[in-house]
């Protein structure tokens, strides 16, 4: 019944929209620029009821006062956001309705202290998760505003999703985060097989996404932070050995921004 499509804008940005071909009823999550949203319901004559909003970085919400001024839709984001075209103000724990869809709210804080995901666990044909910046297939958001610790405690509630949940983040930097992913987890088979897939899928002009949490889990170097594997290469890479896994988070951080 439903169908998520990526539309593409700037560089490597994803606005998703969560679409009812029967009603023609879509959201859009993450509209850093109207144009593209507009071409998209144009073409396919369909009508936008909803935002939903991750985070207040202009790449994700420099649309959102053009799309709402036409459509006159409701506008969700975080409580504490300073994002000013909020019409519904959510928070941690926190369900509503749109669509049909049961929409529920995660905090997850790190890339911005703003930061809020989206799961609809019903109503679609596998779970899905919106996770703006906090998540990255193969990697994570640069940590801008909160610490180490903060977004090890927002990835862990990501992980802790189950296997299934498809994973809707909003940019294309997947061959990227797998390169870095490489040099820190050099004998990973899952990771190679993913990678190999993941190039196919650019080199015939498809979007590497949506992943899956039960990928990620085998792929993703900061959320293997508990395995001997990402254990040891960090700490060869500090000259340090290391065993708690949150500090091994913070150095695996470091080292992604200089990679």
């Amino acid at each position: 019944m439903y169908s998520i499509i990526p539309i593409p804008a700037f560089t490597d940005n994803y606005i998703w929209a969560i679409c009812n071909p029967e009603t023609g009823a879509v959201i859009v999550v993450d509209p850093g620029d109207a144009k593209p949203v507009e071409a998209f319901l144009q073409q396919r004559r369909y009508s936008l009821i909803g935002i939903l909003v991750t985070h207040h970085h202009m790449d994700h919400i420099g649309g959102i006062q053009s799309l709402k001024d036409h459509y006159g839709v409701p506008v969700y984001g975080f409580e504490k956001s300073k994002i000013d075209t909020l019409t519904h103000k959510v928070k941690e724990g926190d369900t509503f309705s749109l669509m049909g869809l049961e929409f529920s709210v995660l905090e997850v804080p790190g890339h911005t202290l703003d930061h809020i995901a989206y799961t609809v666990n019903e109503d679609l044909d596998k779970p899905a998760l919106f996770c703006g910046d906090t998540l990255f297939s193969g990697g994570c958001g640069r940590l801008f505003e909160g610490t180490a610790d903060t977004m090890f405690s927002s990835l862990a509630k990501l992980k802790s999703l189950p296997a299934e949940t498809q994973v809707y983040c909003t940019h294309e930097y997947t061959l990227s985060n797998l390169a870095f992913a490489r040099a820190a987890m050099p004998e990973n088979n899952d990771l190679t097989r993913y990678r190999d897939s993941c190039e196919s899928m650019r080199s015939a002009g498809n979007p590497t996404l949506p992943s899956t949490i039960e990928i990620e889990r085998k792929i993703n170097p900061f959320l293997r932070c508990d395995t001997g594997e990402v254990k040891s290469s960090v700490s060869q890479q500090i000259a340090k050995t290391l065993t708690d896994e949150r500090q091994v988070f913070a150095d695996l951080r470091k080292w992604k921004d200089s990679f």
